[in-house]
């Protein structure tokens, strides 16, 4: 049985179409703080087609696209500053010296640092979680442990639309064993003239393919959708019928609570530059269950045993790892499957990131986002009848099968228009051919306010 607790729908009165009520609830919001602790673009910025620094004297403009990419936090210069300062005064001492005054860490510590945040967000133990690469790297790094086929098992369970950097990662890995991806891709979709994949019909394609089936590859968040899948409940189900579970979680990482470890998910990926707020392309990160990340030396020190995985120097434990006899000991847990010594660049926008969660927690987030994402679809339906609006919410309604993002499917010849419209409103959200139209209000810098304005705006775009 699934464990997973998921909030109630909210419900709202007849006066929440007024931008009084909206007001009132962003008065109430205990998290409404966190704004000031982010650089919210500016109308005229968004716009602006030459370099220029961020104008925070005029009207900030609505930015729901923190699906695509987080807004920067005030907190990311104050890190980058701190760690220019540490490369320019100490050079190559920066590896192995804490400075008083950072909030940095050594740079051979800095993805312990952030592992030690992020596992907070994903729900797991420090040592299942590693900060490093970039999330399709990252996912083909697990899949080169955790995809091992057989002659009777040897199939993967993916979802039908699938970003397309898991599509070709998944269809990389099973051409490298000498397999066809014609045969051995198995897409889980829709029923037809739907969008939403139901949990009962991936767990019967799981019985379906039980006996030759080797490892299912699911989004925890679709991305074009917006719809969150039944984690627990599809990982214990897996699991009995000898399958390993990996989820891809670009879109739920900083968006919905999660318990990986709870949840016995043998790995995830996830990139941090979308609800994470930590920058364009920055560092990755990946979780692997404690149960694949331990170290056996019955045999001796030098005679580890381990999880096969693509092995790298930064994998190797601190204590010999400057032995350099190419005896390579393992650090136990995710931290032993990092490849190479990792970007402290990159490190230091994701610690600085990483740095605003560290101040509240996923639960009191995903409280409000539940409520944020309630009221934004409360006022897009209410007033309309659904046979004369132009447009379809394909998110699924329950506040369990989503997190913050609604995907508006447009009728045809809408979209581009739409667009257009809506950006020279300053409002910023994302489209997806052929028709659909992205929005996220993301709780740690969104307000109620700003989804009232959107959806007059949204209209009033519909119209033109």
């Amino acid at each position: 049985m699934s464990n997973h607790v998921y909030p109630s729908k909210p419900t709202f009165p007849r006066d929440a179409t007024k931008k009084d009520y909206a007001a009132s609830l962003d008065a109430a919001d205990p998290l409404a703080a966190f704004r000031d602790k982010f650089i919210v673009p500016s109308k005229a910025n968004i716009n602006c087609r030459k370099l220029a620094k961020p104008d925070l004297s005029s009207e900030p403009c609505i930015y729901f696209c923190g699906n695509s990419l987080g807004i920067q936090p005030k907190a990311t210069a104050k890190f980058i500053q701190a760690q220019l300062d540490t490369w320019s005064s100490i050079g190559v001492s920066g590896h192995f010296v804490d400075l008083e005054g950072s909030p940095l860490r050594q740079w051979q510590l800095l993805s312990e640092q952030a592992a030690e945040s992020m596992c907070k967000i994903v729900g797991a133990e420090p040592a299942e979680v590693a900060a490093m690469g970039t999330l399709t790297a990252n996912l083909h790094l697990l899949l080169a442990s955790f995809y091992r086929p057989t002659a009777t098992k040897y199939k993967i369970l993916m979802d039908w639309k699938a970003f397309p950097s898991d599509h070709y990662a998944i269809e990389s890995h099973i051409a490298w064993h000498g397999l066809d991806p014609n045969q051995s891709m198995v897409l889980i979709g829709p029923d037809e003239s739907e969008y939403e994949i139901s949990t009962e019909k991936i767990l019967s394609y799981i019985d379906q393919h039980a006996d030759d089936a080797t490892l299912i590859l699911l989004p925890g968040i679709q991305y074009y959708t917006g719809q969150l899948f039944d984690i627990p409940k599809i990982t214990e189900y897996a699991h009995s019928r000898n399958l390993t579970v990996g989820w891809d979680l670009a879109h739920a990482f900083g968006n919905v609570e999660l318990k990986l470890n709870e949840w016995d998910v043998d790995f995830a990926v996830w990139c941090t530059y979308k609800y994470g707020n930590s920058g364009p392309g920055t560092m990755a990160g990946l979780f692997v269950h404690e149960k694949h990340g331990h170290v056996d030396y019955s045999e001796g020190e030098d005679a580890p045993k381990f999880r096969h995985r693509l092995t790298g120097w930064y994998g190797g434990d601190r204590s010999v790892r400057f032995k350099m006899d190419n005896k390579f000991k393992p650090i136990p847990g995710a931290g032993g499957f990092q490849i190479s010594n990792p970007s402290a660049i990159d490190l230091t926008a994701l610690c600085a990131a990483l740095s605003v969660f560290d101040e509240t927690s996923m639960a009191e987030l995903r409280k409000k986002s539940v409520l944020l994402t309630a009221y934004l679809e409360y006022l897009l339906l209410e007033g309309t009848a659904e046979e004369s609006r132009p447009f379809r919410i394909i998110t699924p309604s329950n506040p369990e099968a989503r997190g913050a993002q609604l995907s508006l499917l447009l009728k045809p010849g809408f979209l581009q228009n739409v667009s257009q419209k809506l950006q020279e409103a300053g409002v910023v959200c994302d489209k997806r051919e052929p028709g659909v139209v992205r929005v996220a209000p993301t709780p740690l810098y969104n307000t109620f306010t700003e989804v009232w304005t959107f959806v007059q705006q949204f209209r009033a775009a519909l119209e033109v």
